[in-house]
């Protein structure tokens, strides 16, 4: 019984550094979104951190379109790579996860 209980906690602490790495590997995955007249760009990182914000110039004559235009870029991308994140953590989670009747079933 206590065999079973310390491979648990080692495949458990083994989880928890391949989840730390996927964390780390996501600071290094960049997504992009962008208007759909292309004329504001942002790209972000899997771990929701704003590398760059590209604006063209016709958007600084209009402050309120510029506004506009990043917030709903800003939040489809932060909701991109959330899912992004999300999907790769729960990965590695499940994965780790020692073979517990009914534990299945919180990552569906």
């Amino acid at each position: 019984m206590f065999g079973d209980m310390m491979g648990m906690m080692g495949k458990l602490k083994d989880t928890q550094r391949k989840v730390e790495e996927t964390k780390k590997r996501l600071d290094t995955v960049t997504l992009e979104e962008s208007t759909t007249d292309g004329l504001l760009t942002v790209e972000i990182t899997a771990n929701r951190k704003i590398k760059k914000i590209q604006v063209d110039d016709s958007l600084l004559q209009d402050k309120e379109q510029l506004e506009d235009y990043l917030i709903l870029t800003l939040n489809k991308a932060i909701e991109k790579a959330t899912q992004v994140n999300e999907t790769e953590l729960a990965a590695v989670a499940k994965e780790g996860m020692p073979n517990i009747p009914g534990m299945d079933s919180f990552f569906k």
